[in-house]
This record gives structure tokens, C-alpha cells and sequence, in this order.
């Protein structure tokens, strides 16, 4: 029975030392709106929730080194709105929808029906973003086929793969404020 027990306990312990590898923040905004009318008083509750998350990646350690500094790593933004409104609880995702710059050129990403449409100025359709299911965005225009996702700040950025390099480049579209 002893062997048990303490079995249990490394393994707690195990399980709750592999799952410290993600720095995580989770923002929640609730609002609620009272509307009166001829039919009566309805309200409506509006929750946005704003997650960040980012793996925790380390630098090279040297031998004997007790304090390793963690190095840069992407954050992945997921943000949802849930509007309640008689009952019935709608999720609405956030409009991405801006000005976009990348190596001085000006883009503009407008949401359609399955995603977003990349554009130039002159409202030529350059390239189609569309959701997977964890919340990244396939990137697809006529020469290039990537992965992407917004940062904390905005930006869209862009990961492709190259098989005559075998390296993966990084692309970051910044939003214009």
C-alpha cells in the first residue's frame, strides 16, 4: 500500500513539472447592456476573453549554469467574444480587418465569408487567409503557401517553409495604428 501511494505521488509530481513549459495570461471583459423598449427590458452580456500564450523556450546553457535566460519566442494571441443576448449565446471572433505594411508595401487584409482577403491599394486580391482549428491561418496566394497568426500587437506574422533550404522564414505584415 506504501508502494502505491508514494507511487501516486511521483507521478502527480511528474505530470505537474511537464506542464510549467507555456507562460500564459488570460484577460476577461464583461459587459452588460440593459436596453428597455415597448416590449420590456432585455439584456445583453458581452464577453470578450483575450488568452496569450508562449512556450517557454530556453538559450544555450553552459556547463554548471543554475540560471538559464529564456529566449524570444512567438506569443499566440486567441481572442473570442461571446454576446448573450435572450438566452441564446453567440460567438463572434475579433475582426482582424486593417492596413497592413511589409518591405514598404501597403496591404490590406478585409474580412470575407470563410476567412480574410489579402489586397493591395488598387483592390487587387493578392492572397486568401483562412482559419484552422487552432487558430492559426493558412496563408495562399499563387506562389506561396504558409502558416500564420496575429501577435499581441497585431501583426500578422507569416511562416513558410523552404525545401531547398530545409528552413522555415518568418514574415511579419505590421499593423498600421
Amino acid at each position: 500500500m506504501k508502494t502505491i501511494t508514494l507511487g501516486m505521488f511521483a507521478l502527480l509530481f511528474s505530470l505537474n513539472s511537464f506542464a510549467q513549459n507555456q507562460n500564459s495570461k488570460t484577460e476577461v471583459k464583461t459587459t452588460v447592456t440593459t436596453i428597455k423598449d415597448s416590449d420590456g427590458e432585455k439584456k445583453i452580456v458581452k464577453t470578450e476573453e483575450v488568452k496569450e500564450v508562449q512556450n517557454i523556450e530556453l538559450k544555450a546553457a553552459e556547463a554548471n549554469t543554475l540560471n538559464i535566460e529564456m529566449k524570444d519566442s512567438p506569443v499566440q494571441v486567441t481572442a473570442t467574444t461571446k454576446v448573450k443576448e435572450n438566452g441564446i449565446t453567440k460567438i463572434v471572433d475579433v475582426d482582424r480587418s486593417a492596413y497592413y505594411t511589409y518591405n514598404d508595401n501597403k496591404y490590406q487584409i478585409v474580412a470575407d465569408q470563410y476567412g480574410y482577403t489579402v489586397t493591395n491599394p488598387n483592390s487587387s486580391r493578392l492572397a486568401l487567409l483562412r482559419k484552422t482549428s487552432n487558430n492559426n491561418y493558412i496563408y495562399k496566394n499563387r506562389r506561396k503557401f504558409a502558416v500564420g497568426h496575429f501577435d499581441a500587437n497585431g501583426n500578422l506574422v507569416l511562416e513558410t517553409y523552404d525545401e531547398k533550404t530545409d528552413k522555415v522564414t518568418v514574415e511579419v505584415l505590421q499593423l498600421q495604428k
